[in-house]
């Protein structure tokens, strides 16, 4: 990559730069199991393309930057504090130690450091020794006790109490160029340091062990066993240094045991190719790691798309199955029970006058007549019963599909979040039985407006005028909705009656296929009614989804992006 023509370097960094504005704009809001795992490695990703990748990338001739890191207690500050010569970092005695990072460079190097260039995210202070109380923070130390050319940083603790400093451990250590890994005697087997150096070999990352404070008499056996260790986890290559327990003097460690670690150090930082050895090598392992990172992110967002298609599917599945049951009880007699069906016997009973239906249509005509205008108000009761029932059913389903969702959603991932942060999907919408009413007096409109559409001629109007609008409006209504279908007993004469008396009647006044296509568009106009009502109450789910949920193209770019990297590599 540096040996690379500027074209080719400039194009990897143009398609590392999309790669993480798409890594930035992919969110994993739901809950799901291993959702926080998830995010901790979006989070990761992020941190590394923006602290060493893209920094590197625009920047390969600047100073290598070595982050010393290990367990608590391991020793990290006294030993940088050693190789400095003096106190630059304060250990401590209470845990966790390093509280926030300290970046030693040569004054020559100020510059590479001063900005914003890497820790894009942490401010730069300055001050005397000791850790600096800023949080997010890392304190610059230059001294001419470095080499030019190579930085140290001395991180927090990677598995301190404070979680905190053990994501800033994380995070440094993946800005790093070369990890000088601090571990001890009595915890070098710890699963935690195991883990990112696990990490380190499948990134291809530069890495060099510093075993500290090891008894004199067991250097041979731990420093066998740890290399064996080492070499078992693809790091057999990593350089491997020996502290004994030594006595302090002015809490620096005696020269002779950072003696091979300090002229190591020096021969990387004197030589421009070892150090863009060590760049190649770990910029390298964090571009391969760019493939499965990505993956795993998609395969992520996989997940949270699954999440919103289950939620947004369980609220559509209610909404459908309610509209069905509506479009149902207008076929299967549901609505003519009930109120309905004693208004309809209050006026033409049950025996006499279903008799009267084999006569002729004149004598229909004259009941019907008496029945419309000499007893308005009873019409309008039987209007009322009709408005009554089909508000009920439209809202009894509008609940039920409310109910029901809620129910699924809390069985499903991501839906108790979306309920507990909006209860008022729970039910229906606020004020609905209000939307409902005005539904169905537009749809009663609709009926009367078609049956003075139908009667546009002379002769038609006549009868039209013979029997009254509304009259004819309520008899639509009763046709829309006649049918002995799911109705039983002593229902069965009175809902057949309304059947076949309506019918003849309309039939008299329009014809038998007017009437077909008067009630068929009539049940139609008042389905899409209702659908258009459940339509708006289940876009209430989805909006609760959408909220929170990015739609799926953000996969698309996100795989986009890492095929071009991949091609730029």
């Amino acid at each position: 990559m540096q040996s690379g023509s500027g074209v080719r370097a400039g194009s990897l960094l143009e398609a590392v730069t999309r790669l993480r504005a798409a890594v930035e704009a992919t969110q994993l809001p739901f809950d799901l199991p291993g959702v926080a795992d998830d995010r901790v490695a979006r989070a990761r990703l992020l941190d590394q393309l923006d602290d060493y990748v893209i920094p590197r990338l625009t920047s390969l001739d600047a100073p290598l930057l070595a982050v010393v890191g290990g367990s608590t207690g391991a020793g990290k500050s006294t030993l940088v504090n050693s190789l400095v010569g003096r106190e630059v970092t304060q250990p401590g005695v209470l845990r966790p130690t390093t509280r926030s990072p300290v970046l030693i460079h040569h004054p020559k190097d100020a510059r590479w450091f001063g900005d914003q260039r890497i820790l894009p995210g942490l401010a730069r202070v300055t001050g005397a020794t000791g850790d600096t109380t800023t949080p997010g923070a890392v304190r610059l130390v230059p001294t001419d006790a470095v080499a030019v050319g190579m930085a140290l940083l001395d991180a927090p603790d990677i598995d301190s109490v404070v979680e905190s400093n053990r994501n800033l451990a994380a995070q440094l250590l993946a800005a790093a160029d070369l990890w000088l890994f601090v571990t001890t005697a009595a915890r070098y087997a710890d699963a935690v340091p195991w883990e990112l150096l696990r990490e380190a070999a499948e990134r291809g990352t530069s890495v060099a062990i510093v075993l500290d404070r090891v008894p004199p008499e067991a250097v041979d056996e731990i420093r066998t066993h740890l290399a064996a260790m080492l070499r078992e986890q693809g790091l057999g290559q990593a350089p491997l240094f020996t502290i004994v327990e030594s006595r302090l003097t002015k809490g620096l460690l005696p020269p002779e045991q950072i003696r091979a670690l300090r002229a190591w150090l020096g021969k990387l930082a004197g030589d421009a190719q070892a150090r863009a050895e060590v760049v190649r090598r770990t910029l390298g392992g964090a571009l391969a790691s760019l493939d499965t990172r990505t993956g795993a992110l998609d395969e992520a967002l996989s997940r949270q798309d699954a999440a919103a298609g289950e939620l947004l599917g369980a609220s559509g599945a209610a909404y459908d199955d309610a509209l069905r049951h509506v479009r149902d009880g207008m076929r299967d007699g549901t609505l003519l029970r009930g109120e309905v069906l004693a208004r309809w016997q209050e006026f033409v009973g049950t025996g006499e006058f279903f008799r009267q239906v084999e006569s002729t249509v004149s004598r229909l005509r004259d009941r019907f007549t008496s029945f419309i205008k000499g007893e308005p108000a009873r019409a309008d009761n039987l209007g009322e019963a009709l408005q009554s029932g089909v508000e009920s059913l439209i809202g009894n389903r509008a609940e039920l599909a409310a109910t029901a969702t809620a129910r699924r959603w809390r069985t499903l991932p991501g839906g108790d979040q979306l309920l507990g942060a909006d209860p008022s999907l729970m039910r229906s919408t606020v004020g609905i039985e209000k939307e409902i009413q005005r539904l169905v007096r537009d749809w009663q409109g609709d009926i009367l407006q078609m049956v003075r559409d139908e009667g546009r001629d002379r002769r038609t109007t006549a009868r039209i005028m013979a029997y009254g609008v509304n009259g004819l409006g309520v008899v639509l209504m009763l046709v829309t909705f006649a049918s002995t279908a799911g109705i039983t007993g002593a229902e069965v004469g009175i809902a057949g009656g309304t059947a076949v008396v309506g019918q003849k009647l309309l039939e008299a006044v329009f014809g038998d296929q007017a009437v077909r296509e008067l009630s068929k568009k009539a049940r139609q106009k008042l389905e899409d009614r209702v659908e258009q009502l459940y339509a708006a109450e289940r876009a209430r789910y989805e909006g609760a989804v959408s909220a929170v949920h990015v739609e799926p193209d953000q996969r698309t770019t996100l795989q986009a992006a890492a095929t071009a990297v991949k091609a730029a590599r």
